[in-house]
């Protein structure tokens, strides 16, 4: 059976659901990788978005469909390791009801400031802060993501006070352009533009080794933050009970997709960085990211209802 089906699948349009809002980097990653495999498996992949509750209705949505190969979700960070600490009341465990396919990229979160603060490095931005306590405000894109965690980190490893303001999306980074907040952790795709346009300055990435995106930008940990790793990541998962067969085949189409060196560039002009694997690798990754966030979303404090 196992192999019949892989031979035949997909044999329908395949429904591929992104929990945010067309045009930020999930989607953007997930139209991109979506369009390949469309060619590749000569089906369409249709891209639903179900935005709302931080990631968690179009998650849920996907573990309470079909498990046939042909509803699947794209994810991040928040809705898989960060939401099961976050929301004390999910209805469903993202890491039990989802299984994971393969990942698609890592997307370092990289540390930004108003060109009102002097700060260029990440030793200048710590002394900054530091010298105006009180007064820095930086914003995320919503209460225990991994942009308001990680400006929570820095502002505890750094030993600085600093006030979060929680936003809707994209409408932190328009403050931030304006002024109203000083600093933030920000994926790369969202500040990329105005990064080469001179409005916002690049101090560091979140991530554990450099971005291929922005090479010449240090990372928070070679900065005297060892350890410091806080960023976003994203990847194909299907309801639970989907079969061995169908995941094993999505999982080599990505992979295939991902080397294809047009598309390697592309994705790292988007400011992620490849990454493919096995659903093992990914699986095993996903339980790390759930058991490192989960301790920070406990030390920080933040709760959503």
């Amino acid at each position: 059976m196992g192999s019949v089906l892989a031979q035949t699948y997909p044999a329908k349009p395949v429904r591929v659901v992104v929990a945010f809002t067309a045009g930020g980097t999930t989607d953007i990653l997930t139209r991109l990788v979506s369009q390949q495999l469309s060619e590749r498996l000569k089906q369409q992949f249709v891209i639903d978005n179900k935005p709302g509750a931080g990631g968690n209705i179009g998650t849920e949505a996907v573990v309470r469909s079909a498990p046939d190969g042909y509803t699947l979700i794209v994810n991040s960070v928040g809705p898989i390791a960060v939401n099961p600490t976050l929301y004390s009341k999910l209805s469903y465990n993202p890491l039990t009801d989802l299984v994971p396919v393969v990942q698609i990229a890592d997307v370092p979160n990289v540390l930004v400031v108003h060109p009102s603060v002097s700060a260029k490095t990440v030793e200048e931005f710590v002394a900054y802060a530091k010298a105006n306590p009180g007064k820095l405000n930086y914003g995320s894109t919503g209460v225990g993501t991994s942009s308001h965690l990680s400006g929570y980190m820095m502002s505890k490893r750094g030993g600085f006070e600093a006030t979060h303001i929680a936003y809707k999306g994209a409408d932190a980074v328009r403050d931030l352009l304006a002024g109203r907040l000083q600093f933030m952790f920000a994926t790369i795709p969202s500040v990329m533009p105005h990064i080469q346009a001179g409005k916002l300055r690049p101090i560091a990435v979140s991530s554990g080794k450099r971005s291929r995106s922005m090479p010449e930008v240090p990372t928070i940990a070679e900065k005297g933050f060892p350890g410091f790793e806080a960023g976003s990541w994203f990847g194909f998962f299907a309801p639970k009970g989907t079969p061995e067969a169908v995941i094993s085949a999505l999982n080599k189409a990505v992979n295939e997709v991902v080397a294809v060196p047009a598309m390697e560039q592309q994705m790292i002009r988007e400011g992620a960085d490849p990454v493919g694997g096995s659903p093992a690798q990914f699986a095993q990754f996903v339980q790390r990211e759930y058991e490192k966030w989960k301790l920070i979303v406990v030390e920080s404090g933040a709760r959503a209802e």
